[in-house]
Parts: C-alpha cells; structure tokens; sequence
C-alpha cells in the first residue's frame, strides 16, 4: 500500500476553515482503513517526497512552490478542490456565466496532470470543467462532517426557536455580513448577530433561531454553515447562485431528511478517496456513466443490430435496457436473445412517453435514448459528451430550429443535414443524450397530449424549470462514426413510421399544437431570442 502524503497550506490545528475541516475528516478515514498518512505543509514540501512510490493528495495549495507543482506532475496526485485556485481572483462569480477571460486562469497544467481533482458541488465542476477545459472532475456532492459533528447538530435539531433570524458575525469580507445586516433591515427582519465563537457554540446558538441570513459575496464551493442551518431546520435566506450547495438536488430538504442523505453522501464521496488512490476507478469514465434505453413497438428486426452499434461505441455504456410498447408486431419476438441488461415488457402502448418513465428508475449520470430505427455511429457518446462539455445541455440526432409558433415551418440540423458545428436547437430527436437528473423537469407539466410531441415538451420542460437548452453536436460529412444515426434514410421511412403510419396531416397538426402550447407557457425558442 503507498504511502500517502496529505499536501496542504494548513491543517485543522492551524487554521479552523471549512477545507481545514474538510481535510481532517478525509484524513482520519484514511488513518482509521490503514493507510498511512502524513500531513505535510505545502511551504514545508520537499524534493526528497518525490519516487514514484508516495502518492499525494492536494489542498489549499497556494502556498506550494511553482517548482514543486511541475515536479508533482510526474507523480500521482489528485486535487481536493475547496475554492477556485485554477483563478487568480479564486472567485468565478464575477466573470459572465462563471467563465474567466484567459489572462485569469492559473495552474491549468497542475490540474491538468492531476489523476483527478474532487469538487465539493455540481456547479463548482462544471465551472472549473469550462475554465479549464479538463475532464478528470468529480463532484462529491457535499461537504465532510465527522459522524460526531453531524451526531451533534442532530442533538440539536428540535431545539426551542425564537422568531428572529440570525446572521454570522465574521470579519471575513468574502462572508458580507455587512450585506446580510443590510438586507434585514431594509425588509424589517427582526435578527441578530452571532459568534464569533467556536464551532460548536455558533451551532448551540444557531438551533435557537428561525433562520439564518447568508449572502456569500464569491461562489462557495458547498457552504457548511448553510447546510448546518437547514439541518437544525432553520429557514435559509440566501443567494442560491452563489451556493454550490445550491447546485444540489439536496438542496430542497432540510433536517432529518437531508441529514440522512448527507451522511449516506459523504460515506459514498470517502470511498471514492480510496478508490482513486487504489485505482479502483476512473473518475473519467465514472462520470460518464450511461444506460442506454431503447425503444421497441414495431421493428424488432432492428434491435441487434441497434445493440451491436451501441455495444461498440468508443465510450461504453454502463447498462442497455430494452422499453417494449406492446404491440403484435413485437409480441413474438424472442427478447431473450438480446445482449442487454434489462428488458422492459409492456402489456400495453405507452406511446412515446414509457421510455422517459423508464429513465427515471436509471442510475447513471447520462441516459442515451434511441428511435427503433436509429443505428448511430460509434463516436457518437463521445461526441455528445464533447459537445456537452462546451455547451451543456439535451443533445440529439435530429436537430429542429421553429420558425414562428408551427413546427412544420422549420430547419433541421443533425445527420440528415450533416452540420459541421454545434447548433442550438429547439428540440431534438432520433437519438437523445442528457444528464439523467433532467428527466425530472419533463414531469414538471402534465403533456398537452400523451399522443404526440414527447420530443417538444421534453426541450420545452427543461428549459423553463431548469435553464437547460438543446443542441444538435456536428454531424461532419467526413466523419460518419460521429453520427447519431446511419440509416435514417432506410429504416425511418417505411410504413410503420410514426409521421406516415397515420393521417399524415393530423400528426403534424398535433406537433403544431404541441409548439404552440409551450411557446404560449414560457418556451423561448431559438429565433425568437435572436430576434
């Protein structure tokens, strides 16, 4: 087992900060599973650490010489990322979209060369992912509390509360009690001032109020102190921007809920620890996780030779699961042959909704979804995740830009266009690859019809509850492996298409309700933003 040397500009009994604290729960798991840990300062750091033998875990590293940051690359190490130390402000709040003009990023190789680096937030990885252009990040998705810590802010949760709301008194700027005063008293809350004190005593006094009042002044990486409030179930008046917490689905709970979460998150984010220094795991590959779902009604001809494309894509999917709408061109089909995870076995017709039922139930952090006749390349994961990179969002196969408020005036982009670039798109089709966790926000409306248009409420639902965009990635003609699908022409017009199976009118003028039912509750679409 290699030795494991913890690099940071202070420990706990120098500094008592969150990513001090942060650290020593990391420390003391590792200490307590058997590895051997030693702590070194970064201005102590030496030369004579480096044999290829140790390897090294990096905090607060401002203090770290330029030097020892180049002589580290050759070694194995991961960033334990608490603030935004790739800045030279280590705030990306003040830049449009958190993205930095180039003149403000710093240590880009550091991270760069890095095994991996660990972010405590949703948002803090994709900010640092589109600053840096990497994609060795992880998010945790919390803070680390030692079981004690969290065993006594539960002591404390049902204590008596008064009717005032308190805010942190700190002489940190970055804190802005100064604000949190002034926005009290601007809308007359009765609240007082706390601490400083220590840890455990702000959080004595904390139980007794009804809430608290926080406006960070830079984008905090998770904020303890808001977390701690909403688990003593107190209210939380804050800017959400600025919280990576905020980023997080736990965000909405509070007390017992949310404390059960929280711990079952921070056992999960310690193994991770120990699974990038073991190996066990590629913090790359981990999240880019897939379930792929496929759609079967009538052509279940098509279904190998779909899973054999799926099978050999340059990025490999964690699970493929079958959704089957009943109907008697499938009912005779052996499923059982298939080389899938799951098959998934209706009774009825589901129509064009089931699959994204489906999605709900997956566990992965990406859900790929295919038409029956969709055969794609095999680059086509990795372009989607290319193209998310730089423009996070649905992406699909068959890219649709609406002209007014009628879907049959359009232009299409995706394989039957073959665009080189990356366009921004009202809705998609054929072939969809999203973030798992989106799949809510379809849920959000009930549809305008169970009929038609699943592809139009999906794009429309997310982008107003969740600010999420749609995008068609390139489709070069030169590159046929980059495509979302290779036979669209042959096996997406026969009879049994969805557009020519019915009156071909009334599918159309369905998908133009459809249109005109999210633009009139809130869909902004491409054109009409431009213009």
């Amino acid at each position: 087992m290699k030795k494991i040397f913890f690099i940071a500009d202070f420990f706990k009994k120098d500094l008592l900060g969150g990513a001090e604290s942060n650290d020593a729960v990391l420390i003391q798991h590792l200490l307590s599973e058997g590895y051997q840990v030693e702590k070194v300062k970064c201005a102590e750091f030496s030369t004579d650490l480096l044999n290829k033998k140790n390897f090294f875990i990096i905090s607060n590293f401002t203090s770290l010489s330029e030097a020892h940051k180049i002589e580290l690359k050759n070694e194995e190490y991961i960033i334990y990322e608490h603030d935004h130390k790739y800045l030279k402000s280590r705030d990306p709040s003040v830049f449009p979209d958190f993205i930095a003009p180039p003149d403000q990023i710093i240590n880009q190789s550091f991270y760069q060369y890095a095994k991996a680096t660990v972010v405590l937030s949703k948002v803090c990885k994709e900010v640092i992912e589109k600053n840096l252009d990497i994609d060795n990040v992880y998010s945790i998705g919390c803070s680390l509390w030692s079981d004690e810590k969290l065993d006594f802010i539960e002591s404390l949760r049902d204590a008596e509360k008064n009717e005032k709301f308190a805010i942190i008194n700190s002489s940190n700027p970055i804190k802005n009690t100064h604000l949190a005063v002034s926005y009290c008293r601007k809308k007359n809350i009765d609240f007082e001032t706390i601490g400083p004190c220590d840890e455990k005593e702000l959080l004595v006094q904390l139980a007794k109020y009804k809430g608290l009042v926080f406006f960070p002044k830079v984008l905090e990486t998770f904020s303890r102190i808001s977390i701690e409030a909403k688990l003593l179930n107190c209210k939380l008046i804050t800017k959400p921007k600025l919280l990576g917490a905020a980023s997080e689905d736990i965000f909405s709970l509070s007390g017992k809920e949310l404390m059960a979460n929280l711990r079952n998150r921070k056992n999960k984010a310690l193994k991770l620890f120990e699974k990038l220094i073991t190996k066990e795991v590629d913090p790359v590959l981990t999240d880019k996780s897939i379930t792929v779902i496929l759609n079967c009604y009538r052509r279940p001809e098509y279904l190998e030779e779909q899973i054999a494309a799926i099978r050999a894509q340059s990025i490999k999917p964690d699970q493929i699961w079958v959704w089957v709408n009943y109907h008697e061109d499938n009912e005779d089909f052996d499923f059982s042959k298939l080389n899938v995870d799951r098959v998934i076995n209706n009774d009825y017709n589901w129509k064009y909704y089931g699959r994204f039922a489906a999605a709900m139930l997956a566990d992965t952090k990406y859900i790929a979804l295919f038409d029956d006749d969709t055969i794609p390349g095999n680059k086509w994961f990795e372009n989607c995740l290319k193209t998310m990179k730089r423009t996070p969002g649905i992406m699909g196969g068959a890219g649709v830009v609406i002209e007014g408020k009628q879907y049959q005036k359009h232009t299409r982009y995706g394989w039957s266009s073959q665009n080189k670039h990356i366009v921004r798109v009202d809705l998609v089709g054929h072939a969809w690859f999203f973030e798992q966790d989106w799949v809510k926000y379809l849920w959000m409306e009930k549809p305008f019809t169970w009929d038609n248009g699943e592809d139009i409420q999906f794009s429309y639902c997310c982008q107003k509850y969740g600010g999420i965009q749609t995008y068609c990635p390139p489709h070069p003609k030169e590159d046929l492996e980059m495509f979302s699908s290779l036979k669209g022409y042959q096996y997406g017009v026969d009879d049994k298409a969805s557009s020519n199976a019915r009156n071909h009118s009334l599918f159309y003028k369905q998908r133009d309700a459809c249109v005109k039912n999210a633009i009139d509750n809130g869909w902004k679409t491409v054109l009409m933003e431009v213009g």
